[in-house]
């Protein structure tokens, strides 16, 4: 039942989502020289960079979840020997990652400031803080599940599969958030 539960409200998060690419493209195609002023600020190579952070990290949050599929919660042998790794070393990995993706976002946010691009500035800017903002508050908030997740580890005397499922199910929202970021980035930086 969980896992049906996140599926439903994905879906209506889909749906805020896609409400923001439209209000994206319809304010870009009424100021298409605006667009094209202010995409030059942006620094695509460090935002590809920041991407592909990103999106590795599902692929780790995924080995987490199939360490919680076995019933590995640890790592057996050193942590050095990442074949022995379980759901804790996984998910303490994706929370890094996720934690520098948003550390990246930040450092962009500093950038474009300087450069003149804020909020109030524009509609560019309004679009692009609102756009990449509330998807930085999604990465938070997963970056919360994964914390919850690894505390409910080490609390518990014994591994159980509502455990695992806790891991699956925060795996969806993750892997959701990685989606949605794959399409802002092409919206945002390659589209012109």
């Amino acid at each position: 039942m969980v896992s049906v539960g996140t599926i439903i409200w994905l879906s209506s998060e889909l749906m805020f989502f896609a409400a923001l690419f439209a209000a994206y493209f319809t304010i870009r195609s009424v100021s298409p020289e605006l667009w094209a002023q202010n995409t030059e600020l942006l620094d695509v190579p460090f935002a590809a960079v920041n991407t592909t952070i990103l999106v590795l990290s599902s692929l780790t949050c995924q080995l987490g979840v199939f360490a919680a599929e076995r019933g590995q919660v640890g790592r057996t042998g050193s942590v050095l020997q990442i074949k022995g790794w379980g759901l804790r070393e996984w998910f303490i990995l994706t929370f890094v990652m996720g934690a520098i993706f948003i550390g990246g976002q930040a450092v962009e946010y500093a950038t474009l400031i300087q450069e003149g691009v804020t909020i109030q500035d524009s509609a560019y800017g309004s679009m692009f803080y609102l756009t990449t903002g509330f998807h930085g508050i999604h990465v938070a908030g997963g970056l919360l599940a994964f914390l919850l997740v690894l505390g409910r580890t080490y609390l518990a005397r014994k591994f159980t599969h509502e455990q695992a499922v806790s891991a699956i199910v925060v795996s969806y929202y993750w892997h959701f958030v990685d989606v949605v970021w794959i399409g802002l980035f092409a919206t945002i930086y390659l589209v012109q």
